[in-house]
């Protein structure tokens, strides 16, 4: 199993919004996600909006900090690509 990693991007606001302020970071560095978790809070001039985990992994990295203004496409999160699976369920 490769321990690689992958670049999570800050994701598009939609309305003609291309950045916002990164005010929260809910997943800390080393947390596990699932597809889905919030990962972190941003407030564009319309609106606080939660930014989810596009796939499961482990944190590794943030790639900026609370107070920082976020572009749209521009790194965010380093997240590692590898998990080791979890363990078998017994069906008992």
């Amino acid at each position: 199993m490769s321990d690689s990693s992958v670049d999570m991007h800050v994701p598009g606001f939609g309305h003609g919004l291309g950045e916002a302020l990164l005010i929260e970071w809910v997943a800390a560095v080393g947390d596990v996600v699932e597809r889905g978790d919030v990962v972190a809070v941003v407030e564009t001039d319309k609106a606080s909006t939660e930014i989810v985990a596009e796939r499961g992994g482990r944190v590794t990295a943030h790639s900026a900090t609370v107070g920082t203004i976020l572009k749209s496409g521009a790194a965010f999160y380093r997240l590692a690509a590898d998990r080791p699976s979890p363990a078998p369920t017994s069906s008992d």
